[in-house]
């Protein structure tokens, strides 16, 4: 009898520690979160909750580009958390926004779009910076890689390897590879 209480109040207990260790891991989860150079850039979906705090204390962000478009800023009401915790925070927070685009090339950041987050990225009062989308798997990448290619010197199979992380199991488009492409013939 003994030993089947004993084994009962285990398997609670395992429970129990199970269930809180799922708890910290999903609370401190950042959606689709990317060290691409340590210190100076780091790529994310939105941000919530504690994963701002997480971000400014752990990785020392200096500023937030949001590269959502105004439309989108009425979801979940993460925008005006966003805004109060940067402020709260002494963090910059700059909005560059690229539409979320739903055909072929739509969300594909412009010329002057291209040219102010590099001009953000060579502000060392900036750094680090963290660039994020929605989920940071369409937009995010493209812009990561024209400050690979444009500021950093990568070659483009360096810069699609650090894409390609960066979308995790999402594959690029035939557009998307073009455009990287198109990113060193621009810059030469």
């Amino acid at each position: 009898m003994k030993k089947k209480q004993s084994l009962i109040g285990l398997i609670i207990i395992i429970l129990l520690l199970t269930a809180v260790i799922v708890l910290l891991v999903r609370h401190f989860h950042i959606k689709n979160f990317n060290i691409v150079k340590p210190m100076v850039l780091y790529t994310s979906g939105q941000p919530k909750g504690m994963d701002y705090t997480r971000l400014f204390y752990k990785y020392h962000i200096a500023t937030i580009v949001n590269i959502r478009s105004p439309y989108e800023h009425r979801e979940q009401n993460w925008y005006s958390e966003e805004i109060s915790w940067a402020k709260e925070n002494g963090v910059k927070y700059i909005e560059l926004p690229i539409n979320k685009g739903h055909g072929k090339t739509d969300y594909f950041p412009s010329p002057e779009v291209q040219k102010e987050f590099l001009q953000i990225m060579a502000d060392k009062d900036n750094l680090p910076v963290l660039l994020h989308g929605s989920t940071g798997k369409k937009r995010v990448p493209l812009l990561t890689a024209v400050w690979l290619i444009k500021s950093q010197g990568y070659p483009p199979q360096q810069t699609l390897e650090v894409v390609d992380k960066i979308n995790g199991e999402r594959n690029l488009t035939e557009e998307e590879k073009n455009f990287i492409s198109s990113l060193v013939e621009q810059k030469q």
